[in-house]
């Protein structure tokens, strides 16, 4: 969609030259969604694009995922993971979890998928289960870091201030040399999830983490010293969500999210423990 009211696109080589914020701004990275409808209130497009960032970049410490980074890279970089990140097919789950074509993986971004904070954000479920750290860059003052679990505050809402830049999102190798369990269900075979749950742990066990998304209108994580019994994951899961907590839209009502969550949960926990 033409945005009519959009008069000036900056591209920047640096963000620091972008020092100050003005209402009716945006930044544009993939675009899928904001060119996707009306955008009335904008009058300044700044494109990250000319930022050239480095998409991937793999160290021992882990993996940093630049919030330009496309889907489509992201979901392709599975055969190039080092071979101790026995999660990295997880890319390709959660890429595969989009509520669009893989055309559309080409354009779409990582941050962008992130920024916007949809309960369904596949992107968010994936680097919220890897223990994922945003690094945001504020138009003034030092860059901070916010776990992607702590990111996403709500259905479509997150910590970032006016003008704040998502610039990456690191994963560490100790979580994606974890294994891992996925579980998701939609009403339709290419619909927006209604569920979405990850558990990993250790390649012999210790500490499992189950990351609840796509039924909640956030992110939801819990953790434990090591594999639980059935009822305490039970005892768990309904002391961190509240029925309030459970979304509740055209995809599916509380009621069936709260048993699907359980459901996929106790298979989750059956299949790490194997």
């Amino acid at each position: 969609m033409d945005l009519h009211s959009v008069k000036r696109v900056r591209r920047p080589s640096r963000a620091d030259e972008i020092a100050s914020w003005e209402a009716g701004s945006a930044w544009l990275a993939g675009g899928t969604w904001l060119f996707s409808e009306s955008q009335l209130h904008l009058h300044t497009i700044i494109d990250l694009a000319s930022l050239e960032w480095p998409a991937l970049q793999a160290s021992d410490a882990g993996l940093e995922i630049a919030a330009t980074c496309t889907v489509a890279e992201l979901e392709q970089y599975v055969e190039k993971a080092p071979p101790a990140w026995i999660s990295a097919p997880l890319f390709r789950h959660c890429a595969r979890a989009f509520l669009s074509s893989f055309k559309i993986w080409n354009q779409a971004t990582v941050g962008g998928n992130i920024c916007m904070s949809l309960p369904a954000g596949p992107m968010i479920s994936l680097t919220a289960s890897l223990a994922g750290v945003c690094t945001l860059w504020p138009r003034r003052g030092e860059p901070r870091q916010v776990p992607v679990v702590d990111f996403v505050t709500g259905d479509h809402r997150n910590v970032l201030e006016p003008g704040e830049l998502l610039r990456s999102v690191f994963l560490p190798s100790h979580e994606l040399e974890k294994k891992f369990a996925f579980r998701r269900f939609t009403l339709t075979h290419l619909g927006r999830s209604e569920v979405l749950l990850i558990g990993t742990c250790g390649p012999k066990g210790g500490e499992f983490l189950l990351t609840i998304t796509a039924a909640t209108v956030r992110p939801v994580q819990i953790r434990f010293d090591d594999m639980p019994a059935p009822e305490e994951l039970k005892r768990a899961i309904d002391d961190a969500v509240p029925f309030d907590l459970y979304l509740d839209d055209v995809h599916g009502s509380p009621p069936h999210r709260k048993h699907l969550t359980h459901y996929f949960a106790q298979q989750i926990r059956s299949e790490l423990a194997s």
